[in-house]
C-alpha cells in the first residue's frame, strides 16, 4: 500500500494514536508533517523515528483551533514540501468529566474549538492544495463516545460529534475532486490519555488490569487505529468516502439497541 509521494499532515502527531498514525504513514512512504501543540520534545522524537527508518519528517507548531497558527503552518508545509495529500485530524483534548451544570463554559468552548473548529480550519486550509493533487484523504479521528454519548462528557461528545457532521459534509462537496472524507472512531486506547480515562472511570492503576475483559484479551493499542487509517489512505481504499468505521473489537455493536 505504497504512499510514495504523497504529503501527510497528522495534528497531534508526536505521542499516542498520532504517533503511531504518523509512524504508519512514513513505513508506508508518505512524508510526514508531525503537528504539535506543547510537546516538542515528542514530535520530534516522532520525526527521529521516522528518519531513522529511512522516511521524511518534519515537525510544526500549532494549536489546531487556532485559524492564525493553523494557516501559518499550513503555508510552511506547502513551502516545505510542496503540497498536503492527506489529512490526519487526530489532535484532541478530554472533557473533565462533569455533568452539564457543573461545567465550566471556557472548558466547553476549549474542548469543541479543539475537535471541531480545527479540523474545519485546517481542512479549508489544505483542501486548495488538496484538489490539485491526484488524489486527496481526510481522516477524522472521533471516538465510539460520538455514538455513545455518555453522560458527563457534554463537551467531547459535542466536539466529536460536530467533527462527524463536518466529516459528512466535507466528503460530498470533495468527492468531485478525487477527495476522500472518512471517520475513525476509536474506542479506548492505551495511550496516556486512554490511561488517565481508564484510572478515572474504571478505578484500574494500569490498562493490563483490563486487558481480560477487553475484546480479544487485550484493550485497543494506538497501531489498531494506525492500520485501519492506512488503509483508509491507501488504494485499496479507492472507492471508500463518507464511512465511518469503529475501532473498538466490536464493543458499541455489541450493545442492546445499538
Amino acid at each position: 500500500m505504497s504512499l510514495n509521494g504523497r504529503v501527510a499532515l497528522v495534528t497531534g502527531g508526536g505521542r499516542g494514536i498520532g504517533k503511531a498514525i504518523s509512524l504508519a504513514l512514513a513505513e508506508d512512504g508518505a512524508t510526514i508533517a508531525v503537528n504539535y501543540r506543547r510537546d516538542e520534545d515528542a514530535a520530534k522524537e516522532t520525526v527521529a523515528e521516522i528518519e531513522k527508518a529511512g522516511g521524511k519528517a518534519k515537525a510544526y507548531a500549532a494549536s489546531v483551533e487556532d485559524w492564525d497558527q493553523d494557516q501559518a503552518m499550513v503555508e510552511q508545509i506547502i513551502a516545505d514540501f510542496g503540497a498536503i495529500d492527506i489529512l490526519i485530524n487526530n489532535a484532541g483534548i478530554a472533557s473533565r468529566g462533569q455533568g452539564v451544570v457543573e461545567t465550566d463554559p471556557a472548558e466547553m468552548e476549549r474542548v469543541v474549538r479543539t475537535h471541531a473548529f480545527g479540523p474545519h480550519n485546517l481542512s479549508k486550509l489544505v483542501l486548495p492544495s488538496m484538489r490539485t493533487r491526484p488524489r486527496g484523504d481526510i481522516i477524522m479521528i472521533s471516538s465510539v463516545a460520538a455514538r455513545g454519548l455518555g453522560p458527563n462528557g457534554g463537551p467531547y461528545n459535542m466536539g466529536k460529534a460536530a467533527m462527524e457532521a463536518l466529516a459528512m459534509t466535507l466528503f460530498k462537496e470533495e468527492r468531485r475532486y478525487n477527495v476522500r472524507v472518512n471517520v475513525v472512531r476509536p474506542g479506548l486506547t492505551e495511550t496516556e490519555m486512554g490511561s488517565r480515562l481508564a484510572r478515572a472511570t474504571q478505578g484500574v492503576q494500569s490498562m493490563r488490569d483490563i486487558d481480560a475483559r477487553s475484546p480479544f484479551g487485550r484493550v485497543a493499542q494506538p497501531e489498531d487505529v494506525a492500520n485501519v487509517v492506512r488503509y483508509l489512505v491507501s488504494d485499496g481504499a479507492f472507492y471508500l468516502t463518507g464511512q465511518t468505521i469503529e475501532v473498538d473489537g466490536g464493543g458499541m455493536a455489541a450493545l442492546p439497541n445499538r
